[in-house]
């Protein structure tokens, strides 16, 4: 039987093209990340059910982490500190109060380093106070009330029935820090009213439109600990019961530190930002048009992961069933990278049309009879 003349004519092309993508070392049947360099390679984990369950228990194992010393139900009153002014004032005696009683009658916060300190009784390095009859007194650690009985009872060896008025001036010997994405970042003095975490944030201005929720990051001594105000709302606790204590810094992080970054054979690669610290591989495919149905391979669905213990890469068939409920289940964490490799007729093409450019489009227009 003769041959037909357009398949004659088209045979010794594609003969051609095929010699050319074995030379290439391509293969049709092959299943590979494209653009790894050589050497030891992370070895790659599918997504499956057991390894979203896995990942779920260590993600609430991390976020297990203890609080419970930072919740505060009922908060102490304010204690005395060193570097505390005191407005002392012993009624019916004013030639006790000499030149260091305060005339304002409202507490105030030093917190501008500029402005002069009001009048009135520091508290010194030492915690101790010199007070007319009373000597020194130490005062730090005392609260207002204890404060006001021990110098009554100082006073009542010379004074009969004193009647004292004692209180904190200002504010300067307990502060805490307050950064990241707040419109007024700085320090903040610990005053009568507790320090709570959504205090100090109010007193900071309040969270830029910027910040991100979910990573609010308390620092106290060499501890760090992860108080977002989602994940504190999702185990139960209330923001405002988070006491901070002297001395620590509570930093708000940017959106723009949460983002998670698509490339490959999507319709739109693209750097996504994280939804309040969640974001999942379903989603970050859809917001990025989705696998491109010319060139991607959807059994070759990739996630990079840097992990303390190094990098860890996943892997998601998106042609297995339910793949769609696993890319939703699967949730991603900062600065992932998500790669969805080209087919392996893409990359094959794209190897012969870089070698022989107009090869592949010669064979075509051949076939044509």
């Amino acid at each position: 039987m003769k041959m037909p003349t357009y398949l004659s004519k088209t045979l010794p092309a594609l003969l051609l093209l095929a010699t050319l993508a074995g030379c290439a070392g391509y293969r049709i049947t092959g299943a590979r990340l494209s653009g790894v360099a050589s050497g030891p390679v992370p070895p790659t984990e599918l997504i499956t059910e057991q390894l979203i369950s896995a990942e779920k228990a260590l993600r609430a194992q991390r976020g297990s982490q203890s609080l419970a010393h930072l919740v505060v139900r009922n908060p102490p009153p304010y204690v005395i500190g060193s570097g505390d002014i005191l407005s002392i004032v012993v009624w019916d005696h004013p030639e006790l109060a000499g030149q260091g009683v305060a005339a304002s009658s409202t507490a105030v916060d030093s917190n501008s380093p500029g402005a002069p300190p009001p009048a009135g009784f520091v508290v010194d390095h030492e915690g101790r106070v010199q007070f007319p009859f009373a000597g020194a007194l130490t005062l730090a650690g005392l609260t207002e009330e204890q404060a006001r009985a021990l110098l009554t009872k100082r006073l009542a060896h010379y004074i009969t029935k004193p009647l004292v008025t004692l209180r904190v001036q200002a504010y300067r010997s307990k502060r805490v820090y307050v950064d990241g994405e707040v419109r007024l970042p700085g320090l903040q003095s610990i005053n009568d009213i507790p320090m709570t975490l959504v205090e100090a944030l109010n007193r900071a201005g309040g969270m830029l439109p910027s910040a991100d929720q979910s990573r609010i990051v308390l620092e106290r001594g060499d501890a760090r600990y992860q108080v977002g105000l989602r994940g504190l709302v999702a185990r139960g606790i209330n923001p405002g019961s988070i006491l901070l204590a002297p001395g620590d810094v509570v930093r708000v992080h940017s959106r723009d530190e949460s983002k998670v970054f698509v490339s490959g054979e999507v319709i739109t690669p693209k750097a996504l930002t994280m939804h309040d610290g969640r974001l999942t591989l379903n989603e970050a495919l859809g917001e990025s048009g989705g696998i491109s149905p010319l060139s991607g391979d959807a059994r070759q669905v990739y996630v990079v992961r840097r992990a303390p213990e190094g990098t860890r890469v996943y892997q998601l068939d998106a042609r297995r069933a339910g793949a769609l409920a696993m890319a939703e289940a699967f949730e991603l964490e900062p600065r992932d990278l998500i790669y969805v490799a080209a087919s392996p007729l893409a990359n094959w093409y794209r190897s012969v049309s870089m070698l022989f450019p107009g090869a592949l489009t010669q064979a075509v227009t051949l076939s044509r009879p």
